[in-house]
């Protein structure tokens, strides 16, 4: 039997709030009975869970085969077997809303398990042939150049100082118009990366668009696979998020996830280039480490 999205229902809720927004609103009532009682629905004929949400057979199917499946039978195996898993006595999901009055260390019980989920959901949907091809592009790169506005900002600073400690050209544009008029410097043999959590950001992808019609190896790092950024992205890197609310916007656990994306392409990026990124690293290390040196008494 397919596992569904590799992992356990919070993955199954994951990947609907991933494609949510690419959805029509009947479709969205299907994804989200799915995912909020997936036992229940693995009962239902495709008549059933069309009865159920309000929508149509057709909507049903296509709702399933957004979700990664060939249809709907395939997604109510997977539906059952997520069940059968829920059943055998795992812990239940803690509920995780933070409320204005909880307590502080309930903040942070709340908060690392969303951290948690983010980072596990994250690391099983991302596409390792996508990103090992990303690092490859880096590891070769002339120059790289990283777009980002507000949080997304400054995970593309993270990855820059990052590039830049193992000796490579790196450049972070958070200024749109910067952006394009450094994009038009690109040719083949550079890389340009886009990090925008919605993939719509106008000051990201513009850029990007440049850098792709001149010969840039192009990369999107976003939580919607399908949005505009992506059809300038030779590759496509995708992120999860946990639910959005009141106290804990999306910024807060898009950026998690990205760092975790950068953190991989560094790491990958370092692999392939050792035998200078190593002694980058300590060169870089040891510039720095008499300020980190406790004074003689």
């Amino acid at each position: 039997m397919k596992e569904i999205f590799g992992g356990p229902g919070s993955s199954l809720a994951a990947k609907v709030r991933t494609l949510a927004p690419s959805m029509t609103r009947s479709m969205q009532r299907v994804a989200e009975a799915v995912a909020n009682d997936p036992a229940g629905c693995a009962a239902l004929t495709v008549t059933g869970l069309a009865e159920l949400t309000g929508t149509s057979e057709a909507t049903v199917v296509r709702t399933a085969r957004l979700l990664g499946y060939p249809g709907y039978r395939d997604l109510r195996l997977a539906l059952a077997g997520l069940a059968a898993q829920q059943q055998s006595g795992r812990a239940p999901a803690i509920t995780t809303d933070i409320a204005v009055d909880d307590p502080i260390a309930d903040v942070v019980a709340k908060l690392a398990y969303e951290e948690q989920q983010t980072l596990a959901d994250t690391a099983a949907g991302l596409d390792t042939v996508q990103l090992g091809a990303a690092v490859g592009a880096l590891a070769g790169a002339r120059r790289t150049d990283v777009y980002g506005i507000g949080a997304s900002g400054l995970v593309a600073q993270d990855l820059t100082q990052k590039l830049l400690r193992i000796g490579l050209i790196a450049h972070a544009h958070s200024d749109p118009h910067l952006a394009v008029t450094n994009a038009v410097q690109l040719r083949s043999g550079d890389v340009a990366i886009a990090i925008t959590h919605s993939g719509s950001t106008g000051d990201v992808i513009e850029p990007l668009r440049v850098a792709f019609e001149h010969g840039a190896t192009t990369v999107a790092i976003t939580g919607r696979p399908d949005s505009p950024v992506t059809q300038y992205a030779d590759h496509v890197l995708t992120t999860s998020t946990s639910r959005e609310s009141e106290l804990r916007p999306a910024a807060m656990s898009s950026r998690t996830s990205q760092l975790l994306v950068v953190d991989c392409l560094f790491v990958g990026v370092a692999q392939r280039t050792y035998e200078t990124a190593a002694p980058a690293l300590a060169a870089s290390y040891e510039a720095l480490a008499h300020r980190h040196r406790t004074n003689p008494r």
